[in-house]
């Protein structure tokens, strides 16, 4: 089977707004439910990752603008709307659903070069 080309932009949406493969996750769960709340707890449990990291993505999602917060409940949900952000989301749920190893490879070779980057500041000091 061909390896799937992900569109430049998805692309640069991936490497630039997704920082691992909870993000994604957490994100997919949220849009896929719309417009239910998500607490710690209960995306915990559906995503298989500990309450502090769930706290830590959905954190992260808020501030990217890709989830909501309902203070009110301590919570997070995801709203369609009218915005270039939501339109690429929506194509990134598509292609996420269809070449899922495509896009996790993709976050773990970014992963993976921050690693490697930071190894080599490390080595670098020791020099």
């Amino acid at each position: 089977m061909a390896k799937h080309e992900i569109a430049p932009d998805l692309r640069r949406f991936i490497l630039t707004s997704i920082a691992s493969v909870p993000h994604i996750e957490a994100l997919m769960l949220a849009r896929a439910s719309a417009p239910e709340r998500w607490t710690v707890e209960g995306a915990a449990r559906r995503l298989y990752i500990q309450p502090v990291t769930v706290r830590s993505v959905m954190a992260d999602l808020c501030r990217s603008g890709m989830l909501l917060r309902d203070e009110a409940q301590d919570a997070w949900y995801y709203q369609r709307q009218a915005t270039q952000l939501c339109d690429l989301v929506e194509r990134l749920a598509d292609l996420y659903a269809s070449h899922l190893v495509e896009v996790t490879g993709l976050i773990h070779l970014k992963l993976d070069r921050k690693a490697q980057q930071f190894a080599n500041a490390f080595n670098r000091r020791k020099d």
